[in-house]
Formats: C-alpha cells, structure tokens, sequence
C-alpha cells in the first residue's frame, strides 16, 4: 500500500493512458477514460486501483483481486476476472514500474532531508569546489577543495566528498555517503552508507609482517549506475576499479580494487568481488556470491546465489555451486547425492530391522 504522506502521488492515469504505455489493446465497450487512482497489489486492491500479475505464484490472488485494470502477461491472461480489465503485455512488471514512476516521482531516487533548494546552513564547501547552479547540499555534508559538481546532483546530509573529486548532473549522494579519488557520471545514486574510493585491500605479506601497498589508482563510475545502502567500492591500486554504466548493485556488496565491471550489470545483496577481477557486459549474480580474484566472468553469464566463483566463466554460461560450475552438471550432481542419501537410509533401516529381530 502506498503512502501520500512519504510518497505523494503526482496524478492519475486514466486506462487508455496505461494501455498506451503497454502497448496494449482496451478490450470492447471499457470505457478508456476510466480513472485510475492508485495501485495496489492483487490482493488488497480495490475497484479505482491498477495491480499487476507475471507469476504463478500469485495466480489464486489473480483470481480473486478486486483491482479495476491488471497488467497481466498472455500465460496468465484467462485468470483474470471478468470484474477486472485485463491489459495483456508481455512485459507487465516492466510496464507496472512505468506507471509507477509516472504516479509517485519522488521515490525514484532519495531525496533532500532537509527539503534544500540551494547550499544548506551547516554544509562544508570549500572555496575552491565548483558547484553548478541546481546543486542541493544538505546539513552537515563537505564537499572538498577542487571537488566538481554537476548541476541538479543532491549531496545528502553528513556525506563527504573528497578533493578533486568529479560528480556529474542530476546524481544523488545520499546520507552518510564518502565518495574520494573518483570521477562519477550522470544520473548516479549512491544510497545511504555507500563508500567509494577508500583502499583496497592490498599487503605484501611476509614473516616481517605484512607490508602495506600503497593504493594509487581511482574509481570511474559510469553514467545511469546505482549502488545500495553500505555497499563498498575501493579505489584502485595500480588501475582503475571502473563500474559500467547502466550497471545495478544492490545493499551491501563489496567490490575489491582493480575490479572493472561492464555495463548493464545486476549484483544482488552480500555479492563479494574480489580484486583484479573482470564482470562483462550483462552479467547477474545472484545473492551472497563469491568471485575470486583475478578471473573474468564472461558477457551475459548468470551466477546462481550462494556459489563461489573460482575461475574464469564463459560467456553466456548459467553456473551455480561451491564451486562454480554448469548448472545442469550441478543439479546432476546434488540429485545423485540425494539417491546416494536415500540409499544409505535404507541401508541403515534394514539393518536396524536386522539387528531387532
């Protein structure tokens, strides 16, 4: 359920308007100037609201929501209720977060905490950074020598951006953000608690101790990135750790130095990557994955959650696992284990029966 007070809805869309955004055909005699008024899940929305269906899942809800219109993918298509006028799109999740960018704006990206127009009291800027006209800095945050940023970007409350550091146009730095030794594209979000640029992690170890190694590269963030809540992205050490654009990585990953990341890319929660590694174009790990250093995981791959990436990944390739590899040939695997414990159950029951008599 939404709500007004935290996320004010900027309009309504009549049927006709979603069914445009769609790209989908009104059934006969529904009225496409019909008001929609909010959205709502299949099951509490109510007879002014637009929900959405794309899996099975949810295919008893389907069959009982009260909702005015649903975004429903064609499989799903006949479950809908007569009650409920069906927009058949092949894409209903993709089109549903449309809408709800057209509805409730404001939660796009986070926003002021201080509802700041301009350079807050209380803020740090130092003399020599260059702030374009737009730049929102709330309470408590510094912007240091020489830093650059671009016009319409907020920098949230207590954030720190460090000396040369280059920010562009219409980014979000929200609170308790570092950003150092970095050059950040447009339409960046960088959610609370994200650190960006401190040390990798690099030491020269040896029974005299471990032995620091200066870290002397950067972090290149490319436009359209967004980076959850504390996640952590060091700097690099003799290269650049780079994120491509478009790429999305969810709360609490940690990307290693050297690392370089291609575009379009899906990081899921606890992700680690380890350092001088390569993700290529496109690729999607899943939750808590673990990539070692100095492999490359090749364009379009899909990691499973919870696997361990221990050598390179072809492209394309679909692995899961501890370690890593081709799913069909894990699936084999784990199915053999469950008949080897099954078998071993058996084994154990007969001789229990043998032992008793």
């Amino acid at each position: 359920m939404t709500d007004t007070t935290f996320f004010p809805q900027s309009q309504a869309l009549t049927l006709r308007q979603v069914a445009e955004m769609a790209n989908a055909a009104l059934p006969d005699g529904v009225d496409g100037e019909f008001l929609l008024h909010g959205v709502a899940p299949l099951e509490t929305a109510g007879p002014q609201d637009l929900a959405y269906m794309d899996n099975a899942s949810y295919v008893g809800a389907l069959g009982t929501t009260k909702a005015a219109a649903c975004l429903v993918t064609p499989r799903f298509a006949a479950k809908v209720p007569a009650t409920t006028v069906a927009l058949v799109t092949p894409q209903a999740y993709r089109v549903f977060a449309q809408v709800l960018a057209r509805l409730f704006p404001s939660a796009m990206r986070p926003e002021s905490s201080f509802a700041a127009t301009g350079i807050s009291p209380g803020s740090f800027v130092h003399p020599s950074a260059r702030l374009e006209h737009g730049v929102k800095v709330d309470p408590g945050a510094v912007i240091g020598p020489y830093a650059e940023i671009g016009a319409g970007t907020l920098v949230g409350a207590h954030s720190v951006i460090g000396a040369h550091v280059r920010i562009g146009r219409d980014c979000t730095i929200a609170p308790h953000v570092s950003v150092s030794y970095a050059f950040i594209g447009n339409r960046v979000i960088l959610h609370p608690g994200v650190r960006v640029g401190q040390d990798g992690f690099g030491f020269a170890m040896g029974p005299q101790g471990h032995l620091k190694v200066p870290q002397v590269g950067r972090v290149i963030i490319q436009d359209d990135v967004e980076i959850g809540a504390n996640s952590t992205v060091d700097r690099g050490a003799s290269r650049d750790t780079v994120i491509g654009e478009g790429t999305k990585i969810d709360n609490l990953v940690q990307i290693a130095h050297n690392v370089v990341i291609g575009r379009h890319c899906v990081i899921v929660a606890q992700v680690g990557i380890a350092g001088s590694t390569t993700i290529e174009d496109y690729v999607a790990l899943g939750g808590q994955v673990a990539v070692k250093g100095h492999v490359r995981v090749g364009m379009g791959a899909q990691i499973a959650a919870t696997s361990a990436v221990n050598g390179d990944v072809p492209a394309g390739a679909r692995w899961g696992g501890i370690p890593a590899r081709p799913v069909r040939e894990w699936f084999r695997e784990i199915t053999a284990l469950k008949k080897l414990a099954s078998h071993g159950d058996s084994s154990d029951s007969a001789r229990d029966d043998g032992a008793s008599s």
